[in-house]
This record gives structure tokens, sequence and C-alpha cells, in this order.
């Protein structure tokens, strides 16, 4: 059976070892990492010894809010509990991620924007017969997603691949270390227990299985969109989701009945303002760009992220080592739309003089 003894697997040495590795990975230099390695045998021994014996307790997060440009609260947690994420990501991830749509894209190996861009390009041509005639699209954005995740759904999905009662344990350890326990359930109040109390609702922004779980509480919107809906060009990128039709009218009733699974079935909500039927050639904010027939743009809110990381730089606030490795990562995503002139002034503002 695929998840036998997958706790052992968890605990492992060799797994904690390689999680430790992928948690270090690209912040060696940080404080934090460098007083885990200062006593690195006595404390990789003690997380592998606490979970084995089962009396692993994370330690709170640390809240702080972070502009780039947008304002967002991202909860961090110890460098000690991000090596257990990538311990039990690295065994469970490959039971569901076999098990996703094609066309999720976010947070997978080998998918990630550019593959959904891509994407977005090739659906955009088959449902417009080569760019020959109009088509819509039906772009949501699913309202306080994390926020809004429902633990109690959320641990039934996971038990449907998973039946290691210790994995399980360990995954409600991880999740009420970060989900609001009295939580208002908009939809019924099925999330009332016996007892009185609320089903945790929300996971931290910023965590690695947050990340993860993101992407199977929403594969079951994919599987109702594809083979319920049977919408052929669906694609979605954490929240984001876009779906390509000839018809706005079809698009339409797809609309009201994701409306409703995602109440019935998920707890959640599409945001208001940002799930809208558009023509495709009025340009579709997705994946960071505005997706026009013939050519892509920047958003003005990448564009805008890019700039305060260089205006940070120049008040000292990072260094010229982060701002470049943020400048690698945004330029060949910006190279798939019309940038070049603005790649070349972004170039010049970070080589200018820093303010004193």
């Amino acid at each position: 059976m695929r998840n036998h003894n997958l706790y052992e697997k968890v605990y492992s040495m060799d797994n904690l070892l390689l999680a430790f590795k992928k948690a270090r990975k690209g912040k060696s230099k940080k404080l934090y990492v460098l007083e885990f390695e200062a006593n690195f045998h006595e404390n990789i021994l003690k997380l592998h010894d606490e979970l084995k014996s089962q009396t692993y307790k994370p330690e709170p997060l640390v809240n702080f809010v972070v502009k780039d440009p947008k304002t967002r609260k991202i909860s961090k947690s110890a460098f000690r509990d991000r090596i257990v994420h990538h311990a039990i990501i690295r065994v469970i991830e490959p039971i569901f991620d076999k098990g996703f749509i094609y066309d999720s894209c976010a947070n997978r190996v080998q998918k990630g924007t550019l593959f959904a861009i891509k994407r977005f390009e090739l659906f955009k041509r088959k449902v417009t017969n080569n760019l020959k005639s109009e088509a819509f699209c039906f772009k949501a954005d699913v309202k306080h997603y994390f926020q809004e995740v429902n633990q109690k759904i959320l641990m039934e999905i996971i038990k449907r691949k998973i039946s290691d009662e210790k994995v399980i344990w360990l995954i409600e350890r991880i999740l009420k270390n970060g989900g609001r326990t009295e939580a208002r359930d908009k939809f019924t109040e099925q999330s009332t227990s016996a007892s009185g109390s609320r089903t945790g609702v929300g996971m931290p922004l910023g965590n690695l299985t947050s990340q993860f779980f993101a992407n199977v509480y929403l594969n079951e919107l994919d599987y109702f969109v594809k083979h319920n809906l049977k919408a052929k060009f669906y694609i979605r990128y954490v929240d984001d989701f876009v779906i390509l039709h000839m018809s706005k009218e079809q698009l339409e009733i797809w609309k009201k009945e994701i409306e409703r699974f995602l109440r019935e079935t998920l707890r959640l909500e599409l945001h208001p303002q940002k799930s809208k039927i558009i023509c495709l050639s009025r340009g579709i904010d997705f994946v960071g760009f505005r997706n026009f027939y013939h050519h892509n743009l920047l958003r003005k809110r990448s564009i805008r992220k890019m700039l305060y990381a260089v205006e940070t730089y120049k008040q000292g606030g990072i260094s010229k080592e982060s701002l470049l490795e943020i400048f690698q990562g945004w330029q060949a995503y910006s190279k798939w739309a019309a940038s070049y002139k603005l790649r070349r002034s972004v170039v010049k503002k970070i080589y200018s003089k820093k303010v004193n």
C-alpha cells in the first residue's frame, strides 16, 4: 500500500537531513540557520526523537506585515519547524501530486507562472480558431483563500489518501498552529462541533505546508470543473483560475455552478470584484500579465513590486545580492511581455547611485 509506514519515513534521519538542506537552501547565512548548525547533531537528533515519540510541538508563528507593494500578513515558522514541513512534504507530495490535474500550475515541479502563461496562450489560440474569432474568459479569484480554508474539510480530503494516523496527527499539529480556532462560518452551521467549538479555519501565508495544502484543497474544484462541467480550457494558479470558451452564456452557467460548488463543498466564495467574464480581446489579467490577442503586458503591480525592491535596496533595506536575485527572476518572467525598454530602465535604476 502506498501510504504504509509513512510516518517512519517522515522522521527517518535520512529524510530529516534532506529536509534540512531544503530548508537551508538560499538561507545559509541567516542567523537562525547558523544557530541551528552550531549544535547541529544535537538539534537534528532532538527533532528526530520528538517526531518519533510524537512529543513534537511547533513553536508559535512569528507574524509580520510586508509591503511588496501590496500589504500582506506573513506567518513565519521557526527554522526547526520548517525542516519538519519539508520532511512531511517530501513524503506525501508524490502521493497527491499524481492526482492533480495537468493545469494546476502553482508550487509544482516543472510548473509555475511561465508554464501557466504558455498554457493560456495555447488555449487562447484553440478557443479563437487561431485568433480568428472572438471568445471569452471567466477570470476568477477565491476570496481570502488562505484565511478561509476549512481545516475539517481539508483533513477529510487528506484522509482519502493518507491512512497513517501518526501522519494525520502531525498534519493537524501543523495546521492548528496557524489557523483560527474561533471562526465564523458564513454558509452553514455544520462547522460547529458537538462541544460547541468552531472548526479551525485558515492556513498561515508563508508556510511550505500551506502552499501544498492549497493545491490539495482546490484540487476538488479542479475535478469539478474538468469532470463535472467538462470545461476543456481551464487553468488554476493557487486561488486564481481562468476558463476560456467561445460562448459567454456557457461561462455564465459555469460561473453559477462553481459558486455553488465552492459554497456548499469547500465553504469558500469567489471574490465579487475579481471574478468576471471578459472578452479575450480586452486583455485578461492572469499570473502577472495582461494577456491580449497578439501581445502581453506586465501588470502594473508586477512593475511596482520590482521598483519597490530597487527602492528598498537604495535605502539600505536589502543587499545588492538579494536585489540582483529578485531582478534575475523578474527579468526571466518579464521577457514574456513587451518589456524591453522597461527592463533597460530597471537596470539603470539598479546601477545608479544609492541614496546616502
